[in-house]
């Protein structure tokens, strides 16, 4: 945006926040203990709410009995299936994916007859205060009668044990999608491998669980719900569904959240069941999340198998990809629980120029959590599946592993590049636009990739050494739409409104910065409100990386609305036309003659008098755009793995990924890193376990163990801004989904070159010392290399 000059005559010649590091203005407030969290919300005559859940994951639902949960002093009132006056609805199925077959699969708030996993919510006490309605909930008794539960995908495809008799099958979906000829490709194929491969069940654990606080004002007749994130349009439009409520009346307000990560803001059952006790009893209603609940009950995923076949000529081009998909979706389909299936298959072929592909996809039920997405759905799992193939065929064919990728990689003359059609009911993938070898050649120099080559499964000390390389493409944006709304306030101070919602991203720094340069203003004169329904009159949310690209380009839109607004008012007020006035420096308008300087506090004191400016001081845009912007990145790992313990230290980690456009350098970079953790993460420790009942076992901090700030002290990344977006005013790509793509594709690819001499073959996540012992005592065995199971 520098050295433009706008119709108005505005410069921005030298004053451009875009691309500059600012601090983050909510950090202010997070770190000095001033946040505002769903559990910091009081309302007068708050009541609490507790869920009773299933301890089994399929049993019939024989009887249940409130009686000695009533009499407890203290509880208000205890909602069954039996007690929703308001009928209990499927909770409906999302935008993003409704692949055909899921909508058979939909979950209801509370159960009826019948239980399918652990911790599916059988009633709703509400009590004076949380410990009581905690007390209560072993009193409600619920006579069960268990039933056999399938925890396998192999075991549900079969179709002996059916979790959802009445549908007659646990397949939730199948569906085959190709682009050009795979068979015949893999028929004229100098070389072809095969293989299984898994990624095993986890997803994120932000800092703060779930919550809410709802609260219904009979007066004027609105119901109110803190703690919505995310998806707080299409929440709001699903609840009034289900509580048979105009939109009009349900206002969802976002407060500040302790992460996200994909797994908060989709609709729960709880976003149900809150609310209607509220309305129901009259008072507001809080429940928040324990840690044990939100391991049984919010969103797993990530778990899949994948059959895949590649195929390479002579020259060491890859031909095709072929494959076979299977799903563990749990026991119902939720409204984003298509994300993952749909994406998998969309980037199995990745950042390379395969021309023929074909994928068979099954997503199947089970007596487990349902899943739904998690940062970079879709993303890690073809990484990790397609490039340890990438990986195996390279040494098959006794090419380096990062020259066999610089072969193979998309070429920047070749964009836009036509990816295919993979999924289901959505339009065809086209990356926009991208150097791919360029990016990928950067990576490899800065990580010192060649000065590594005498080192990679080499002993030192020890330990032996390797170096694994995983390539990603990641889209971002994401349509329909996004709506923004400009205001200046009665002090001139300029309030920013956007349907994008916050979890901890920083978009009141990133949007402030934006809004700044339209409006050639500081940052902090801007004040950013974000999420909540009643700011703007449509917004679409947080998710697929979108807020920058679609948030970003509605605040252009309406910025320029609102500067020509004012403009031609003054214009009007001075008998002049709008070109004899300029918007200049701090957002002050002037005559082109030097006699007129009226700045945004000049113009909110005169709006008072004046009701043409005052109109003209709050502006409303939206931007749609059905395109997606995709940016491309390599993430390399050098690792040290003990063959006595089969401990992996993870020496150096980078992710360098083509954003485009930085807003915020420091934000991207915070965002890059963060992900790469959170890979490194799920790769060797986060992990859902179950046992042949469907009991979750790893469901405590003591069984399901996450990343700390010393585990993994060597991670860099390397941002860029080479191949900007096309389809954006902004030239912007999405960030912060990329730094978690291909990790558990590099670290297994390094753990596997360190291994190279044991004949180990790692075909399956996580990496945890056990599965790597596992394998390495297979190899000392002289057994094939094995899949490491659970």
């Amino acid at each position: 945006m520098n050295n433009r000059e706008t119709p108005a005559g505005r410069s921005l010649v030298g004053r451009s926040l875009v691309g500059r590091s600012l601090e983050r203005r909510e950090d202010a407030r997070f770190l000095s203990g001033h946040g505002c969290f769903v559990d910091d919300i009081q309302r007068p005559g708050m009541l609490h709410a507790a869920v009773v859940r299933s301890p089994l994951a399929s049993a019939r639902i024989k009887s249940i009995n409130v009686s000695a949960a009533l009499a407890l002093p203290g509880v208000v009132a205890v909602y069954c299936h039996r007690d929703i006056d308001t009928g209990v609805k499927p909770i409906p199925l999302g935008a993003f994916t409704p692949l055909p077959g899921f909508a058979r699969f939909l979950q209801t708030p509370i159960a009826h007859d019948r239980v399918v996993f652990v911790g599916e919510p059988v009633a709703l006490v509400v009590a004076e205060d949380r410990y009581i309605a905690e007390d209560a909930l072993e009193l409600v008794e619920v006579d069960y009668e268990p039933l056999e539960a399938v925890v396998d995908v192999h075991a549900s495809r079969e179709g002996k044990v059916l979790v959802h008799p009445a549908q007659g099958t646990n397949v939730a979906t199948n569906y085959s999608v190709s682009r050009g000829k795979a068979d015949e490709a893999f028929a004229q194929a100098a070389y072809t491998r095969k293989e299984t491969l898994k990624v095993h069940r986890h997803s994120a654990v932000p800092l703060e669980t779930r919550g809410l606080v709802a609260e219904w004002d009979a007066t004027a007749s609105m119901l109110r719900v803190w703690g919505a994130t995310k998806l707080l349009f299409r929440n709001r439009e699903i609840l009034s569904g289900m509580l048979g409520l105009p939109e009009a009346q349900v206002e969802l307000i976002e407060v500040d959240v302790g992460g996200s990560f994909g797994v908060r803001g989709e609709f729960y059952p709880e976003d149900f069941l809150v609310p209607y006790a509220a309305r129901r009893l009259g008072r507001p209603v809080k429940w928040v999340e324990d840690r044990r609940e939100h391991f049984m009950a919010s969103n797993h995923s990530r778990e899949m198998e994948c059959t895949l076949e590649i195929a390479v000529d002579a020259d060491g081009i890859i031909l095709a990809l072929r494959g076979a998909l299977m799903i563990d979706m749990g026991a119902y389909v939720r409204p984003n629980g298509g994300v993952g299936p749909g994406k998998v298959s969309q980037f199995m072929c990745g950042p390379y120029r395969i021309e023929h592909a074909a994928f068979d996809v099954t997503a199947l039920i089970t007596n487990k959590t349902p899943v739904g997405s998690y940062r970079g759905p879709g993303r890690y799992e073809s990484s990790f599946f397609r490039e340890r193939m990438v990986d195996l065929a390279a040494a098959d064919l006794g090419i380096d592993p990062a020259e066999f990728r610089m072969r193979n990689l998309i070429r920047p003359e070749q964009m836009p590049w036509h990816a295919g059609s993979l999924v289901p009911g959505a339009p065809p993938t086209v990356y926009d636009t991208g150097d791919y070898p360029a990016v990928l050649a950067e990576a490899l120099q800065a990580f010192d990739y060649g000065g590594l080559a005498p080192l990679r499964g080499k002993d030192k000390d020890g330990r032996l050494h390797g170096v694994g390389i995983g390539c990603f493409v990641e889209s971002t944006g994401g349509g329909p739409g996004e709506t923004a709304r400009i205001r200046v306030s009665d002090s001139g101070q300029v309030h920013l409104y956007i349907g994008s919602s916050s979890a901890g991203q920083g978009h009141e720094t990133v949007l402030a910065q934006i809004l700044a340069d339209e409006l050639d203003t500081t940052a902090d004169a801007i004040t950013v409100f974000h999420g909540t329904t009643s700011y703007v009159t449509k917004g679409w949310g947080t998710y697929h990386s979108r807020s920058v690209v679609m948030g970003g380009s509605a605040i252009l839109l309406a910025a320029k609305k609102l500067r020509d607004q004012i403009l031609a008012v003054q214009a009007h007020k001075r008998q002049c036309a709008v070109d004899d006035l300029t918007w200049g420096q701090d957002g002050t308008v002037r005559s082109r003659d030097g006699t007129l300087a009226v700045t945004l506090a000049d113009l909110a004191k005169d709006a008072a008098a004046d009701p043409a400016l005052q109109e003209a001081l709050e502006a409303s845009a939206t931007y749609t755009s059905s395109e997606l912007t995709y940016t491309f990145g390599t993430q390399i790992a050098h690792v040290a793995v003990d063959p006595a313990t089969a401990a992996v230290e993870v020496v150096r980690f980078l992710t360098v990924e083509d954003v485009g456009r930085m807003i915020n350098p420091a934000v991207v970079h915070g965002q890059t890193i963060g992900a790469s953790v959170q890979g490194l993460g799920s790769t060797f420790l986060d992990h859902f376990v179950y046992d042949a009942s469907g009991q979750l076992l790893t469901g405590s901090f003591a069984d399901y163990l996450l990343a700390t700030s010393t585990d993994f002290p060597c991670v860099e990344a390397l941002s860029l801004e080479r191949s900007k977006a096309l389809s954006n005013p902004l030239g912007a790509k999405g960030a912060g989904e990329g730094g978690i793509a291909a990790t558990g594709a590099a670290l297994a690819n390094a753990v596997e070159d360190a291994l190279r001499s044991t004949g180990v073959r790692v075909l399956a996540l996580p990496l945890s010392p056990d599965n790597i012992a596992a394998l390495l005592r297979a190899a000392r065995a002289c057994k094939p290399p094995a899949v490491a199971d659970d």
